[in-house]
């Protein structure tokens, strides 16, 4: 089952790729979320394994995040999971796997980035809570942190990789991949492992991001990249 608020017709390729279905589902509204748990029983008799990769990369300073900022960014990555890992606890009827994409500066700090860093590091701990509460249910629960990766929603970035490459123990940016292996390997029998945040992003959450005068030596204003 896959699922996304927008873009049905790439949703409904993917699921015929893959012999499966597709929901559309705004994980900010409960509405769909459920709707979604209820289409992943009766198409394919429960739930297994469910990811969360939802997110919204905004930045804005401190001083300058509005209420609105903040609401809509915690129905997104908050509220929104929250309900979500309620939702496929409750479609989860013969143990399963919960992985939550979280972010490394969930850990690590970054510039006028903080309601983002805040909603993930709060649910980082819900995480731990649902691995807490329901593992004698058979459930397991983690997050996998990226660092910067080359996906579209960080497609702004991409400019400033050099700038972010010495914070990079492994030498490079990650990408789709890297990440997709560790999902695999949480979601798998194998892995005995549950209320974990992995930090798949190259040893980044040993260094630190780039400081505002790094990222204007490259030309860079880390606030006014791409929302």
């Amino acid at each position: 089952m896959v699922a996304g608020r927008r873009g049905k017709d790439v949703l409904q390729q993917l699921a015929e790729e893959i012999d499966g279905a597709f929901s559309l589902c705004d994980i900010a509204q409960r509405s769909d979320v459920v709707a979604l748990s209820t289409a992943a029983r009766e198409s394919l008799g429960g739930v297994d394994i469910a990811v969360n990769a939802t997110g919204w990369g905004l930045l804005r300073s401190f001083l300058d995040t509005t209420v609105e900022d903040i609401d809509t960014m915690t129905a997104i990555q908050l509220r929104g999971p929250f309900v979500f890992f309620q939702e496929m606890v409750r479609a989860m009827t013969g143990g399963g796997s919960i992985i939550q994409i979280s972010s490394v500066v969930a850990t690590i700090m970054a510039n006028d980035h903080a309601i983002y860093m805040g909603t993930k590091a709060a649910t980082d701990h819900i995480i731990r809570i649902v691995a807490h509460e329901f593992g004698d249910r058979g459930i397991r629960a983690n997050s996998i942190s990226p660092g910067l990766t080359s996906t579209p929603m960080a497609s702004g970035f991409m400019d400033a990789a050099a700038c972010f490459l010495p914070h990079f123990p492994l030498g490079r940016i990650g990408s789709a991949d890297d990440i997709a292996a560790a999902a695999v390997f949480l979601a798998s029998d194998e892995c005995f492992m549950t209320g974990e945040n992995l930090q798949v992003n190259g040893g980044f959450h040993l260094r630190r991001n780039p400081s505002r005068e790094e990222m204007a030596a490259y030309g860079l204003n880390f606030s006014s990249m791409p929302k």
